[in-house]
């Protein structure tokens, strides 16, 4: 059985969306890293993860990890075609700002913000919440879809695709648009589930 991990009381938790980096506590104990097997090691894909504490957790399911991260990985580093890297993380953004997920919306607000070099219009999501104008009519369409997808996937269908497609997203690009929120829909309510977010460096 997993331990419950007890902490401390911590002061000054994130309480609001940042493009800051912030920190992030299990709940439940991870694994430590002399408990890693050539399994674990494999389920992480990428053996930098062992400093991370919600990846050391999900390792101890890492054949479930191993398929959460090479989709991860495929959805948001594989270019080659379909939406830029910017509008991907913007999905992912648009998706964990709708979830209240402040540790993901920091992470991927950041990388919204180096690859579109559009760092206002990004904070302004964060501000200002899903519904802000953020000066682009296909970034409003990219947020607007990601999040109606986020609400349900039932109230995700048709007239957002049309929407997309008005502002000139080909089939490749909504498909990026849906699997970034997608995976962080999903993202998102794990990471919410066993853990909260802590100041950086605690």
């Amino acid at each position: 059985m997993t331990d419950i991990v007890n902490h401390p009381d911590i002061d000054n938790r994130p309480n609001a969306f940042t493009q800051a980096e912030i920190g992030w506590t299990p709940w439940l104990a991870p694994l430590a890293e002399e408990e890693l097997t050539d399994r674990h090691w494999a389920g992480l894909v990428d053996p930098s993860r062992s400093k991370s504490p919600y990846f050391m957790l999900l390792a101890r399911d890492p054949e479930i990890l191993e398929a959460r991260t090479k989709t991860d990985k495929d959805i948001f580093y594989n270019t080659r075609a379909g939406l830029p890297r910017a509008e991907r993380e913007l999905s992912a953004t648009a998706a964990s700002r709708s979830n209240g997920c402040i540790f993901c919306a920091s992470v991927h607000s950041r990388f919204a913000s180096h690859f579109s070099k559009r760092p206002d219009s990004v904070q302004r999501l964060l501000d200002e919440g899903v519904e802000a104008d953020l000066g682009s009519r296909r970034w409003n369409a990219v947020v607007k879809a990601s999040v109606a997808l986020t609400a349900t996937p039932q109230a995700f269908g048709p007239r957002e695709i049309a929407h997309l497609r008005e502002e000139g997203l080909d089939d490749l690009e909504i498909a990026d648009a849906i699997h970034g929120a997608a995976f962080f829909n999903w993202a998102n309510r794990l990471m919410l589930s066993v853990g909260e977010p802590t100041p950086a460096g605690v």
